[in-house]
């Protein structure tokens, strides 16, 4: 059951989902701005922690770029708070409980682990440029090396 999937030059996909802390974040938040949308499969496993905190200890270059980073992932926003003060991690996290995004965006996907088949979050990572269009698109993440792969990405657009 592939969900869609996007292309560089797309415009990118709508979005409104709750985030961590409260409130709610939607694309026309980042209108003007670079954003980078990292989606990953689960708070406070071993690939999505390292991950986080890379993003995190890259956030003042992300912002010295004019980028700022957002992580979505299907975990509810209380899940996001714990994973966020366990880690001390300061990027936003989006909570996709109906996955409705982890869809628009096609990384909803089906996955396999020891031969069993589920249906999951494929690790990818989104850089929008501030015309809302898709810039660059990172499928089937490797964690080592990728938020400083992503913020090279964010300074040459």
């Amino acid at each position: 059951m592939a969900t869609k999937s996007l292309s560089i030059g797309d415009k990118a996909p709508k979005f409104d989902l709750p985030q961590d802390g409260g409130g709610n974040l939607n694309l026309a938040s980042f209108k003007g701005m670079k954003l980078i949308l990292y989606f990953y499969p689960k708070d406070d496993t071993t690939g999505c922690t390292l991950e986080a905190i890379d993003f995190t200890a890259l956030k003042g270059d992300f912002a010295n770029a004019g980028a700022v980073v957002v992580g979505v992932s299907p975990d509810s926003c209380a899940s996001h708070t714990k994973f966020k003060n366990k880690h001390k991690l300061d990027v936003a996290l989006l909570a996709d409980e109906a996955k409705e995004m982890l869809q628009a965006y096609g990384v909803w996907a089906e996955k396999s682990m020891y031969g069993r088949t589920y249906m999951g979050v494929v690790r990818t990572t989104f850089l929008i440029g501030a015309d809302g269009k898709i810039a660059r698109i990172w499928n089937k993440v490797k964690v080592a090396g990728h938020a400083a792969e992503v913020l090279e990405a964010a300074r040459a657009l």
